[in-house]
């Protein structure tokens, strides 16, 4: 088992394109481009997508199909996209996310 989603509940079967490479915290990762960024990130072992603004808890892929908030992610620079259902492209900058910006120390800067 690859760990790969195959199936996605909303998106049905990802059109997987060529093997991509993009950078996720700073780290050259690969993937199929096309499958949605979570996917790429589970196939890696990547679980946790941020941790949660009052807590810093993990989150991680919840519900799969964009009604929740658990996978966003930093994606080139923007936060709080849903990786869940935002689609894999090459170069694409992906961070983990802490509260509501792509710094661990965000709490310090409140």
């Amino acid at each position: 088992m690859s760990g790969r989603i195959e199936e996605h509940p909303i998106l049905g079967i990802p059109e997987k394109g060529k093997l991509v490479t993009f950078i996720y915290n700073g780290k050259p990762m690969q993937g199929c481009e096309g499958e949605p960024i979570a996917a790429a990130l589970r196939a890696a072992g990547v679980m946790t997508h941020r941790y949660t603004q009052k807590r810093h808890e993990p989150r991680g892929i919840f519900c799969a199909i964009g009604r929740c908030t658990d996978c966003v992610m930093v994606v080139n620079g923007k936060p709080n996209v849903r990786t869940c259902m935002t689609m894999l492209e090459e170069g694409m900058q992906v961070q983990t996310q802490y509260g509501v910006s792509a710094d661990p120390d965000w709490e310090a800067h409140k």
